[in-house]
């Protein structure tokens, strides 16, 4: 239940965002390759034309936008100011923010980064932020308290679409249970009672296939789940139902390169975004 002095759950915005524009989440990720292909400078001048240009196209029409952080960082801080920008503009336009920044420590470092992005006061305060739990699960124990206090959420990498990811995410603990599946069973008690959906999110690829089923992976945590992998990696919108089965209804999918290489033509920006959306709508049965 939220009081009236208390903020509003990312997964509750969420899933009204996803309900009023569609459940597409589209990076933001000026690589240089990217960059070159529209024309632009790999430069700070290429990166901030870049970037404003996919924030004017989609920010009023997509449920969620995920800027990569590392695309940023690499021109220093020239490049944070220009992501900090990208960030307040995005959030102003309606859109809710993902910060891809895969962030994992301990103690008082973790504290830093979930500060970083789920403070209210920081300059890079986003709607919700990606983060890796191999440090242990209760390593992110700041950022998942900070989501929770400050109404963001938390996205915790659990089968990723890279096939590196199986050597660590499917590895079989004493108990039987994959590391992944281990990584699912915290969310889903972070997420539990929460309604119309928690906060607390799950990275899992739309490439796996039929692989989570396979195994007895149970995907649904009562939480948003952030699939990768649709368009450059080989994913397609139909794939979602097989993939995720009965979480299929809070999937997030996550496409990139698939509509940022219509770019930098604002109108096909949106209309390769609008297509995806509704082919994940077919998919879905929405």
């Amino acid at each position: 239940m939220t009081s009236a002095s208390s903020p509003e759950p990312f997964g509750a915005r969420l899933r009204r965002a996803m309900d009023e524009r569609g459940p597409l989440c589209v990076g933001i990720d000026p690589h240089a390759s990217l960059l070159t292909d529209w024309g632009l400078s790999d430069d700070i001048a290429g990166l901030e034309r870049f970037t404003h240009t996919v924030v004017e196209a989609l920010a009023d029409r997509v449920a969620v936008l995920k800027p990569q952080s590392a695309f940023f960082e690499r021109f220093g801080s020239r490049g944070i100011a220009v992501l900090e920008r990208a960030v307040a503009d995005a959030r102003a336009a309606g859109a809710l923010v993902l910060m891809d920044a895969k962030r994992g420590d301990i103690g008082s470092t973790m504290a830093a980064y979930a500060a970083t992005y789920l403070d209210p006061a920081s300059p890079l305060f986003s709607d919700a932020v990606t983060v890796s739990p191999y440090l242990g699960y209760g390593s992110l124990r700041p950022a998942l308290d900070l989501a929770r206090e400050s109404g963001t959420g938390v996205f915790v990498l659990a089968l990723t679409s890279n096939p590196e990811g199986a050597e660590v995410q499917h590895a079989v603990r004493g108990d039987g249970a994959t590391v992944a599946a281990t990584m699912l069973d915290h969310l889903r008690a972070e997420n539990a009672g929460a309604a119309p959906m928690g906060s607390y999110g799950a990275v899992v690829g739309a490439t796996l296939g039929g692989a989570a089923a396979a195994q007895g992976t149970d995907l649904a945590i009562n939480g948003p789940l952030l699939a990768p992998g649709i368009g450059a990696q080989g994913a397609t919108a139909a794939d979602l139902p097989r993939v995720f089965g009965a979480a299929a209804g809070d999937v997030v999918p996550n496409v990139s390169r698939g509509v940022l290489r219509h770019g930098p033509d604002v109108a096909a920006l949106r209309e390769s975004a609008e297509r995806f959306a509704g082919e994940v709508r077919e998919a879905l049965g929405g």
